[in-house]
């Protein structure tokens, strides 16, 4: 599975990166509409889309994180 992690949009491009830490821009005529920062794309065949479990299972991770760091 092609995995890529929405880092930043500017202007008509998002900014991602793989799972080895690359960044490469997509533009956002080729992802899902409504994608933003933080979001979990997996690329098929015919294009991209938002894996919303693993989106919302990373931005939990990293909230739980935080507060852990705070208290």
């Amino acid at each position: 599975m092609d995995l890529l992690i929405v880092d930043r949009i500017e202007e008509n491009t998002a900014v991602c990166e793989d799972e080895q830490g690359n960044m490469q821009s997509i533009p956002l005529s080729q992802l899902p509409a409504g994608v933003k920062e933080g979001d979990c794309l997996v690329r098929k065949e015919d294009g991209y889309l938002i894996d919303r479990q693993l989106t919302q299972r990373r931005r939990q991770e990293i909230l739980d994180l935080q507060n852990s760091l705070w208290n």
